[in-house]
């Protein structure tokens, strides 16, 4: 059984993936950018760095600042839907 993994705070409720991308050629997706409160712009960005599917860190910038302000390991109860 896995630990429950941290929650972190998005700008809204909503997700919006804007993207998903395989970056190593795998097939999968590895990069994932969202839009969670509707002003089409990111602020939720998540990474799978060891080629497994899932979702390793997640970083959140509440302030769209270009500059994260939460870092949490795992996908911070926001799995992307790809």
């Amino acid at each position: 059984m896995s630990e429950p993994q941290e929650i972190v705070e998005t700008r809204g409720d909503d997700r919006v993936d804007l993207l998903a991308t395989d970056t190593n050629g795998d097939g999968k997706p590895d990069v994932w950018v969202a839009d969670t409160d509707g002003d089409g712009k990111a602020d939720l960005f998540q990474f799978d760095t060891n080629n497994d599917g899932k979702v390793d860190i997640t970083m959140v910038d509440l302030d769209q600042d270009g500059n994260p302000d939460t870092i949490v390991d795992g996908d911070g109860g926001l799995p992307p839907a790809v």
